[in-house]
């Protein structure tokens, strides 16, 4: 899955455009849901030494949260790997160049969901 497809999909899918919230990089930006803002997806470049694979230069990543449960499997799955910024048991990494284009949208599925407002109690 390219950029522009990944981009293209979260719109159609979830309703949402990136949000580049650093000025200074330019490559990285966010996905959030539209109800409260949370994010459901990280997604940017990084070093290629930096995820232990050969080659210079950056690779893109996508972080996703993901169930404890569900990571391992999932990391057996090419193109998905432990994230580089996120929590490493909570979020997994994609490499969107490298996985399948149905592993990329279930993870990103995932992620929506597990990232979804919590509803309140009828006590509140």
């Amino acid at each position: 899955m390219t950029l522009q497809e990944l981009k293209d999909y979260a719109e159609s899918q979830y309703g949402t455009s990136p949000q580049y919230l650093w000025g200074d990089l330019p490559d990285t930006f966010v996905l959030r849901h539209g109800t409260d803002g949370k994010w459901f997806a990280v997604v940017m470049p990084v070093l290629r030494r930096k995820l232990g694979l050969e080659g210079e230069g950056e690779v893109l990543m996508v972080d996703v949260k993901c169930d404890p449960m569900l990571a391992g499997d999932f990391r057996t799955r090419p193109g998905v790997m432990r994230p580089w910024h996120m929590n490493k048991l909570h979020w997994l990494g994609i490499l969107p160049d490298q996985a399948d284009r149905q592993t990329v949208e279930e993870l990103l599925e995932i992620s929506y969901t597990l990232t979804m407002p919590k509803k309140r109690s009828r006590q509140e």
